[in-house]
């Protein structure tokens, strides 16, 4: 329609899925895959590195990285287009969703299982995670990195649950 902006699939109220969780309790430590997280508004996901201070991050943390989040599909883009197999245990980040355009949701609250985030920033490709994997990655997740969110309603996430829009 002439003079309306296109529609993303997340504002056409289209749902994706939560696919992956990782927490670790320490920044150099390697994720640990978990069914289920508990996350506390506005601190982070309980038992994980960022919440307890142990995290690799510059030491102006902001309130805007309590929970992280990356897609699958860029898991997949990155092995036909760069032939770099990297493992959601290996992005560093703790939720990997599949079916939802994360770029699209800065600004946007959403619901992720039973609680509800706004997402603030995009994560920007950093060279710990190239330290971290061994992988020369970093140029190939510009734009792609992920998804730095406040969590305004905690509760639990599992894996399976839904991603979707909050009015």
């Amino acid at each position: 329609m002439a003079g309306r902006p296109a529609q993303t699939s997340a504002q056409m109220g289209r749902s994706g899925v939560v696919r992956f969780l990782h927490i670790a309790p320490r920044g150099f430590l390697p994720m640990r895959a978990v069914s289920s997280v508990t996350l506390i508004a506005g601190r982070g996901i309980e038992g994980d590195r960022y919440m307890i201070s142990e995290g690799f991050y510059s030491h102006r943390r902001l309130e805007d990285q309590q929970i992280t989040l990356f897609e699958f599909e860029t898991l997949v883009a990155l092995k036909r287009d760069a032939k770099v197999d990297l493992g959601p245990e290996e992005h560093r980040r703790n939720v990997t969703v599949e079916g939802v355009p994360l770029n699209h949701l800065v600004g946007r609250r959403f619901w992720l299982g039973e609680t509800l985030l706004e997402a603030t920033r995009l994560t920007e490709p950093c060279r710990h995670l190239e330290k971290v994997t061994g992988k020369a990655i970093a140029k190939h997740l510009i734009n792609r990195a992920g998804l730095y969110c406040k969590i305004l309603d905690g509760g639990i996430v599992r894996v399976g649950d839904t991603v979707r829009n909050a009015p």
